[in-house]
């Protein structure tokens, strides 16, 4: 079942460019059925009519979300490999991925490109829980610096040999493919180990957001706690 994002479930209604999507890339038939969200939490089942107009086939539906919020700061690398960290943690469900421009960060984003490069990651993000059908966008902030995702509630920074993973410490840094400078070590953040092995920056984001989102849902277990 194809899915797309509306303004409003009430009165839902495609914009050009998932219209086309849907009719020219999908193939969707009028009658074929379309799920569409709000971003937010609302969905509602409908079916595709003709000239690509969404017809209300049942009420919308108010989907809770998901306790607590997690999240990723996301440390600028060279070439696509933001985008494949904001895609695969669109997919996990992460709620909140920061992108930051680390002390030993290679690409550096700044004015009008900063502007189009964050845009692009959210258009990533957009795509990507279409392909997921999540009834929640992630929130993709502006670009910051270390210090401004430090400073975030519930920080922690990545680095081999930290603690196990927990909900009390929900938003993970993951640092770029220098790893970290001594000034950041020396911001005191909690530290959170990923596993005993050297991760690209791209596979670290991801098994943060892995790891939380698995936590939230009770699929692992924190240290200390029980399946029982």
């Amino acid at each position: 079942m194809a899915h797309a994002f509306v303004a409003d479930p009430e009165a839902p209604e495609l914009d050009e460019d998932d219209r086309h999507h849907l009719l020219r890339v999908l193939r969707v038939r009028p009658g074929e059925e379309v799920t569409v969200s709000d971003g937010a939490g609302r969905w509602r089942p409908c079916r595709m009519g003709p000239g690509g107009v969404l017809e209300p086939a049942g009420d919308v539906v108010a989907v809770p979300r998901p306790e607590p919020p997690v999240g990723v700061g996301v440390a600028l690398t060279k070439g696509d490999r933001p985008e494949v960290a904001i895609q695969k943690l669109t997919e996990l469900g992460v709620d909140r991925i920061v992108p930051y421009v680390a002390d030993r960060s290679v690409a550096r984003w700044e004015g009008e490109r900063a502007v189009r490069h964050v845009a692009r990651l959210r258009r990533v993000a957009r795509e990507a829980a279409v392909q997921a059908q999540l009834a929640f966008l992630p929130d993709v902030t502006e670009l910051t610096d270390f210090l401004g995702a430090a400073t975030l509630a519930g920080a922690a920074r990545c680095d081999r040999g930290g603690a196990p993973p927990e909900l009390d410490r929900p938003l993970l840094l993951v640092g770029p493919e220098g790893g970290w400078s001594d000034a950041e070590r020396d911001q005191g953040l909690p530290v959170v180990g990923l596993g005993p092995t050297t991760l690209r920056a791209e596979t670290a984001a991801i098994a943060a957001g892995a790891l939380l989102t698995a936590l939230r849902a009770g699929v692992v277990v924190a240290r200390g706690g029980s399946d029982a």
